[in-house]
């Protein structure tokens, strides 16, 4: 009579590693391919482990050095040894809760040591805190961390507010200053533009006068020449009336409506004509 003897196979995919066990005892690691294992003799594939990298996100709620509660989410990436897979299955029942149960405790040792405002900055340095603690303890259970990523900072709805206020503040401040600064440069640039067309207009009358004056002057020696017996004050004063006159009459045939009322009478035209005189005598001496 022959024996009989009954076999077992298991395909192990590329990224996975088995546990075979005899008669219940750990035996050996199975690596990717086909695997026969003979139930007889109490061998058995006791369970497949992936060795691709996982992602566990933690979200650590805990507050700064200046009392301001933060919540902090960080991403954990690990895998499984390949060469430690059985202290992997064999030492840890729920691997992310020991995982988390340590972030909770790095994070929370090591945030309240830092203000909010670097906090931000620091973030690098938390997760470099993290992933060293877990190396060293996860190392032991056949876990590799392979990174630690801070993946956000999330501040108490009214410290967000503050903070924005603030920031919008210092932004209106600086554009209170510049506005300020753009005023006094117009302001500045208004009265040089002023100052100098005052100049130029003044420059303007002086020569305006002086051109008058020769006018008259000339006008004076022309009319002493031509009629005898005339004196220099009796031309002016003829000059002078004529000119008023002229001016009335340039002032009626304007075709404006505006109403202009002028003393007249001979009385006033000799106080124009002393005017006009001294005006001249003035204009002479500069």
């Amino acid at each position: 009579m022959g024996g009989c003897n009954a076999v077992c196979c298991a395909c192990i995919d590329h990224a996975s590693v088995g546990v075979v066990e005899k008669w219940g005892r750990f035996m050996r690691l199975a690596t990717p391919g086909l695997h026969f294992f003979n139930p007889f003799k109490g061998e058995c594939l006791a369970a497949v482990l992936s060795t691709r990298v996982c992602s566990l996100e933690v979200c650590v709620e805990t507050k700064t050095k200046d009392n301001v509660f933060v919540q902090i989410v960080c991403s954990t990436q690990y895998r499984v040894i390949r060469e430690s897979a059985d202290d992997a299955f064999y030492e840890l029942q729920n691997p992310k809760e020991q995982i988390r149960a340590y972030v909770f405790d790095v994070v929370r040792a090591l945030v309240p040591r830092i203000p909010l405002d670097e906090l931000f900055e620091q973030k690098g340095d938390v997760a470099k805190a993290v992933l060293e603690e877990l190396e060293k303890v996860m190392g032991a259970y056949g876990y590799s961390i392979e990174q630690i990523l801070v993946v956000d900072i999330v501040p108490d709805e009214s410290v967000r507010r503050a903070m924005n206020d603030i920031n919008a503040a210092h932004r209106l401040q600086l554009a209170s200053v510049y506005k300020g600064e753009a005023e006094k440069i117009l302001l500045v640039k208004k009265a040089e533009a002023e100052a100098e067309a005052k100049h130029l207009a003044g420059v303007g009358v002086a020569k305006q006068r002086q051109a008058i004056t020769e006018g008259l002057r000339e006008n004076v020696l022309n009319f002493s020449h031509t009629v005898s017996g005339t004196s220099a004050k009796e031309v002016m004063d003829l000059i002078m009336v004529t000119q008023y006159f002229d001016t009335i009459k340039d002032l009626g045939d304007s075709s404006s409506k505006t109403t202009v009322f002028i003393p007249h009478g001979p009385g006033h035209v000799k106080d124009i004509s002393d005017q006009i005189r001294n005006g001249v005598m003035e204009a002479q001496s500069i």
